[in-house]
This record gives structure tokens, C-alpha cells and sequence, in this order.
């Protein structure tokens, strides 16, 4: 090695040990303190295993232009806890039964215990399509439905909201 080398490598060592020092003697800056968030706010966990749910009728029709097909189903959270990420699965055969075509429909977020909301399923339009049928799953295991002529929001007190 050449002195240069030498000078350059003993130049980045000492460097690297005074930083290292320095550092090491300087205290690491304190974390706010920490807030609770669910401070007086219960909270329900969502359904694991089983989930109750009710469904009208769904209506199915054709998107003009779109070259698909929608189908719009509304549904109820007939649990005692919220519903994680609800879905509907809606699988197409043909006159012969084979599996045609699918499209599937989500809730993101939770379905709370009563709360009514809709889910469209966009599926791509196949000539061969003739029945269907829906398969409903949640993010935390399976979920058992009930078909229902209509579906109402719970009723209230007089004088208060209806629950969001």
C-alpha cells in the first residue's frame, strides 16, 4: 500500500470512530406520550365462525353499452356483532351446468349489527349465461342468509336519529 492509502484509510477510521463516540454519548430524543384512542368508547369485535344475514331479492340486468351485467342485492347484518367485509360471490352456468362466468361484490369495512347496505356485482356478459347463484362470505368465516320480501331500517324512539 502507498501512504496515500494509508492516510485515507487511517483518515476514515478515525472518522468513523469519533462519529460513532459522538453519537453514542448524545441521549435519543424522548416519544410523545402515548393518547388512547378508545379512551370511554366500546368497542363490538367483529363475527368470527358463523354470520346471520338477510337478503332481498336481487335484481339482475343487463348494462347496456357496458357489455356486463349487474346485479344489485341489498342486505341486512342480522348478527349480534359487525360483519367484516362482507361479500357476495355470484357464479353464472349454462343450459349444460358448466361454470360460465363470475363477478364478486364487497362491503369494505364492518356491517353493523342491523345496518342495511347494498352490493353491486359487475360480471362480464356471456351469451351462454342462463342461472346463477350467490355464495355470501365474510372476512372471519362463513355466513348463513335468509331471504326476505323487504328489508326496513330498525325503527327508533320518536325524537331520535336513526342510527348511521
Amino acid at each position: 500500500m502507498t501512504r496515500a492509502h494509508v492516510a485515507v484509510a487511517a483518515t476514515l477510521f478515525s472518522t468513523t470512530l469519533y462519529t460513532g463516540v459522538a453519537s453514542a454519548q448524545t441521549p435519543p430524543p424522548q416519544a410523545p406520550p402515548m393518547k388512547q384512542v378508545l379512551a370511554g368508547k366500546t368497542f363490538t369485535p367483529p363475527v368470527r365462525g358463523e354470520a346471520l344475514v338477510e337478503f332481498t331479492q336481487p335484481v339482475t340486468k343487463a348494462m347496456p353499452g357496458k357489455n356486463m351485467v349487474e346485479t344489485v342485492i341489498k342486505v341486512r347484518n342480522a348478527s349480534l356483532a359487525p360483519i367484516a367485509r362482507l361479500s357476495v360471490t355470484e357464479t353464472w352456468y349454462g343450459k349444460d351446468g358448466s361454470t360460465v362466468n363470475s363477478g364478486r361484490g364487497v362491503i369494505n369495512g364492518l356491517l353493523q349489527p342491523g345496518e342495511i347496505q347494498t352490493i353491486t356485482i359487475d360480471t362480464p356478459y356471456n351469451a351462454k349465461m342462463s342461472s346463477n347463484n350467490w355464495n355470501f362470505a365474510h372476512a372471519n368465516g362463513t355466513v348463513k342468509v335468509a331471504k326476505v320480501k323487504t328489508l326496513e331500517a330498525p325503527k327508533t324512539p320518536a325524537g331520535t336519529p336513526p342510527a348511521k
